[in-house]
C-alpha cells in the first residue's frame, strides 16, 4: 500500500500517461495544445514537475475526463472503477492555495 506525497504525485503522473496513451496523443502534442512548451507533459511524466490545480483541471478537460474520473481506477476484486483508496484527497486539498480552493468550490457547485 502506498501513501503520502510520493504516491500522490506518482499516481498523477502515471494516470496522465495512461489516459494520454489511451487516446494516442503524444506528450509533444498535448503540451502544445495545452499552451505550453513542447516538453511540458514530459516534465510531468518524468517527475520533474507537477501541474498546478488550474493546469490539472485543464489536463482533465483536454483528456475529456472529470477530476473524479481521473482518480477513479478499477478495483482488483470487481474491476469496477472507484476512487483510489490510497489517494489522500483531503491532504491534497489542504495543500491548495485559497484561490485554488475557491476554483475547486466553483467547479463543484457547477456539478450539482
Amino acid at each position: 500500500m502506498y501513501g503520502g506525497k510520493e504516491m500522490d504525485e506518482g499516481f498523477i503522473r502515471d494516470r496522465i500517461t495512461e489516459l494520454r496513451m489511451q487516446r494516442n496523443i503524444s506528450e509533444y502534442r498535448m503540451s502544445l495544445e495545452l499552451g505550453h512548451s513542447k516538453g511540458y507533459i514530459q516534465s510531468i511524466s518524468s517527475g520533474r514537475s507537477m501541474p498546478s490545480m488550474a493546469e490539472f483541471l485543464a489536463i482533465c478537460d483536454f483528456l475529456h475526463v472529470t477530476p473524479s474520473e481521473f482518480f477513479a481506477v478499477p478495483t482488483e476484486t470487481t474491476g469496477k472503477k472507484e476512487l483510489n483508496p490510497d489517494f489522500d484527497l483531503e491532504a491534497l486539498y489542504l495543500e491548495l492555495s485559497s484561490s485554488q480552493k475557491q476554483l475547486l468550490r466553483e467547479i463543484m457547485m457547477q456539478m450539482k
